[in-house]
């Protein structure tokens, strides 16, 4: 069973899933996408980043010149997409177990006591 992706990880791979993003498109999409719950500070979005990249889940997809900066746009690859099909299916699994939990009262696979 794969390992949990951290959220921050998460939601950033999910910030890519539609389209290529620069840095602070990323942070507003997914505070957005979030409901403000998470609030992705530069550095840490940048360093997540630079570890996606070197795992092979996002690459840049384009540079451009703004006001004498460079903006970068990172897109999701073919690794970024399934690792999110992946975690996606784990956390659904997750939840489908704590809703059958909730409403029979039980736990699946547990022997009751």
């Amino acid at each position: 069973m794969p390992k949990a992706m951290r959220e921050p990880t998460f939601w950033i791979l999910t910030a890519l899933a539609a389209r290529a993003l620069h840095g602070y498109g990323i942070i507003r999409d997914v505070a957005a996408m979030s409901g403000g719950e998470v609030a992705l500070q530069a550095g840490t979005l940048y360093a997540a980043l630079d570890r996606l990249a070197a795992e092979g889940r996002v690459e840049i997809d384009r540079e451009e010149q703004v006001d004498g900066r460079t903006r970068r746009y990172y897109r999701l690859t073919t690794d970024g997409a399934a690792a999110l099909d992946a975690e996606t299916e784990r956390l659904r699994r997750n939840v489908a177990a704590a809703v059958s939990a909730r409403r029979l009262g039980v736990h699946p696979g547990v022997q009751p006591a």
